[in-house]
């Protein structure tokens, strides 16, 4: 992807000084995350394996060189000789097929790993970006369940005060107990989930994070998005699952070719050039007619051109080519797999996005109303015609009503990245939008209050 995040940190001032920010986070996870590091090796080695196939297509030049030394014995005692050779040799393949459409493939296949790289930059945003939502999630469903407790806890100790002169019975100090009880466990559970969602947060970027930037609730807005069916059109030329699978389908009909050229035949340039020289010496080596040449120097050159032509292969070709047309059925369906998938994914995005938006004004207003009947709840004790029941639940619905606003924010932010990962078109420009909603810094270290 080219609009990552290389210059965002020197381009984008942090929040806090001391809390990470979401671009922060993710670019020390771009950084140190070992899969997208193994997807960039695999891009390489597709790209390097482009120049091997290449190569076939080039002049091959040889070059060979021999020296040997030869001692005679018995009746060929003393005749001893030198023998060198040099030879320059050249081969150029002048037609086949199956080396060109080698190459096609190989070019293909290094696209299908140059789009897998994208992608998993796009999952690395959206990974990242959810576990740290999460881990905000986390942080505020504490803080609600920290902050409702204290309030339990006071309505606790006034109805403990009251019992003791006579005011209520042993029954309301009994439901305020139980209800403190039942926020404590809830108090060990909302850490427990902190915890973990510090530990996925750490999983992908490496590092424990002390402190975060959270939402920033006056400059929080949600948008709508587009139509569907304009997103859909959108991801079916940018979704990166789908280009792949594209790709992947036609690499495999070119490896149908591939296989029928091993009917074709070859033609291939040879050249060469050799120099021979050899030397007998000794005190046989010029006696008799065999010796008369004590030394020797001889050249060659030669050009020509090879043909081939196979004509039986015990039906192995063939053999090939079905295998490869099957496999082209299978990756066409796999491709039809993928468009359903992607659709649905768009789909489903978008449609958490407007309930999303939809559940926010919702308990934005819920959490007014539930603020408002506390108050009315705790008036109506204090003149005897509500009871403490009455106020516990109310203070339990206020604190619920906060979470599940909480909840909702964060869902349509995760909800916002997914779709744009399902259309194909999330970048470092996304993360920049979210980033400036972001201000307040947020401890991440757990205490039980």
């Amino acid at each position: 992807m080219k609009k990552v995040l290389p210059l965002l940190i020197s381009l984008i001032i942090a929040p806090s000084a001391f809390a990470e920010n979401l671009i922060q986070v993710y670019e020390q996870t771009r950084q140190t995350n070992p899969e997208l590091k193994s997807s960039l090796a695999n891009k390489q080695k597709a790209y390097a394996a482009v120049s091997g196939e290449r190569a076939s297509l080039l002049p091959q030049l040889g070059l060979s060189a021999s020296y040997d030394l030869s001692h005679g014995y018995r009746e060929n005692d003393d005749v001893n000789g030198k023998t060198g050779n040099l030879g320059l040799s050249l081969t150029q393949s002048l037609f086949n097929y199956s080396y060109w459409k080698n190459l096609d493939i190989s070019k293909q296949q290094a696209s299908i790993y140059d789009i897998a790289y994208q992608a998993q930059e796009q999952s690395l945003i959206l990974t990242a970006s959810t576990y740290y939502f999460n881990v905000l999630k986390a942080l505020d469903t504490l803080s609600y369940t920290q902050a409702q407790k204290k309030s339990i806890y006071r309505q606790l100790e006034q109805v403990r005060q009251q019992h003791k002169v006579g005011l209520v019975a042993i029954t309301d100090v009994q439901n305020a107990q139980a209800n403190y009880d039942l926020t404590i466990a809830q108090e060990v559970s909302a850490v427990n989930n902190l915890n973990n969602a510090l530990e996925d947060l750490r999983q992908v970027s490496g590092r424990f994070y002390s402190s975060l930037a959270s939402i920033d609730t006056k400059i929080f807005k949600t948008e709508k998005p587009i139509a569907v069916n304009q997103l859909l059109q959108k991801s079916e030329n940018s979704n990166l699952d789908l280009l792949t699978a594209r790709l992947s389908r036609d690499v495999a009909k070119e490896q149908i070719r591939l296989a029928e050229s091993g009917h074709l035949p070859t033609l291939t340039l040879n050249a060469s050039t050799r120099l021979n020289k050899s030397e007998s010496y000794g005190e046989k080596a010029g006696a008799g007619p065999s010796y008369e040449h004590k030394n020797s120097i001889k050249g060659t050159n030669s050009i020509g051109i090879s043909f081939e032509m196979p004509i039986f292969s015990g039906g192995a070709t063939m053999s090939k080519v079905e295998q490869a047309q099957y496999n082209y059925v299978s990756f066409s369906e796999q491709l039809e797999t993928t468009n359903r998938k992607v659709i649905n994914s768009v789909r489903s995005s978008y449609n958490d996005i407007s309930a999303a938006i939809s559940s926010i004004k919702a308990y934005e207003q819920s959490v007014v109303s539930a603020q408002s009947s506390l108050d009315a709840t705790e008036s109506g004790y204090e003149v005897g015609t509500r009871t403490i029941v009455d106020v516990l639940n109310a203070t339990t619905q206020l604190y619920n009503a906060k979470k599940q606003l909480s909840d909702a924010k964060y869902d349509y932010l995760i909800s916002l990245l997914t779709l744009k990962n399902a259309i194909g078109t999330l970048n470092g420009d996304d993360l920049i939008q979210l980033n400036n909603m972001l201000g307040n810094e947020a401890s991440t270290l757990a205490t039980n209050e």
